[in-house]
């Protein structure tokens, strides 16, 4: 059961779980408008859901594993009324552990998508592994930290299966520009639609960049690792930093033209650096991602070229 299964994260990990030979059910507000491939498209199927109101003993009958990417807010929507955050997001999680709670031995196994780009704060060395102080300098990442804790709480407590994915930033087709989240997908759509680009700051803020064919990959791989004692909590990201600037750049010399950049003060709850050590889940979960970010951008551009609705895979 996927969580927000049809946004972004969701479909992506559930195509490539059917393509694996799972029943996937994705649980989100409105069907999916995705064609799926033929091959796998009986495998993949739509619940309705809200997260707030959501009926937990019921939807989670008969499931083996929840995968929890639905989140009300973005940073600068968190920021605004952290209150509204706190109440959409991290209150429905503590309902899901309750529910899990319920189902004793029977309950499934829990995937969460944290922010591996909010929850550090400022960094105090760089890349960033998973035991630096979580001191986040947003709501949003606040909200993030409050249910990581849940997590681990029930995981003490109840012997709850709780695994932890710090994401970085994914990138690829199919990403929902409205949201305002993916500065390399938005660069690069509005680029080739010869829109202006706003950058806020001097451009100089650094964020680890993954393409989302990688991202479902780890996170299907911290899924499907055995349960050991504690809870599981890894870094899914490339590995390396990008600016801003370096976005601009490198689109620039792929599409051979200058582009119409915007310029804006900095903002307050932006990290300047953010780049994830993924050597844990190199070395646990026998994963790493394939494609650099000048990659990830070649394999976008030709999806978008060819109007994708999901971003190739393999």
């Amino acid at each position: 059961m996927i969580l927000g299964g049809c946004g972004f994260i969701g479909r992506h990990v559930a195509l490539l779980l059917a393509e694996q030979g799972e029943d996937v059910i994705l649980c989100d507000r409105v069907p999916s408008t995705t064609v799926y491939p033929e091959a796998v498209r009986e495998r993949i199927k739509w619940q309705p859901f809200n997260l707030q109101s959501a009926e937990w003993d019921v939807l989670l009958e008969g499931v083996g594993t929840v995968h929890h990417y639905a989140w009300a807010s973005i940073p600068a929507t968190a920021h605004a009324d952290p209150m509204q955050d706190l109440a959409l997001n991290t209150l429905p999680c503590l309902a899901l552990l309750e529910a899990m709670r319920r189902r004793g031995e029977h309950s499934p196994r829990l995937v969460f998508t944290s922010s591996g780009g909010t929850v550090y704060g400022k960094l105090r060395r760089v890349p960033v592994h998973e035991d630096h102080p979580l001191a986040p300098i947003t709501a949003y990442g606040a909200g993030k930290v409050a249910a990581e804790l849940y997590l681990g709480l029930y995981n003490t407590l109840h012997g709850l299966d709780c695994r932890i994915a710090r994401l970085s930033n994914p990138f690829g087709a199919g990403q929902d520009l409205a949201r305002g989240q993916g500065a390399a997908t938005t660069f690069l759509h509005h680029a080739l639609t010869h829109q202006p680009i706003t950058i806020w700051g001097d451009g100089e803020v650094v964020r680890d960049y993954i393409h989302v064919s990688d991202a479902a990959a780890g996170l299907v791989a911290l899924a499907r690792m055995p349960r050991r004692e504690g809870t599981f909590t890894f870094n899914i990201g490339s590995g390396q930093g990008v600016s801003l600037n370096g976005i601009i750049l490198e689109l620039e010399n792929r599409l051979g033209r200058v582009l119409d950049v915007r310029r804006e003060p900095g903002r307050p709850f932006d990290v300047p650096v953010s780049v994830l050590d993924i050597s844990l889940a190199r070395d646990t979960l026998g994963w790493a991602p394939r494609l650099s970010f000048s990659d990830g951008i070649t394999r976008t551009l030709a999806d978008l070229n060819r109007e994708a609705p999901l971003s190739t895979l393999h």
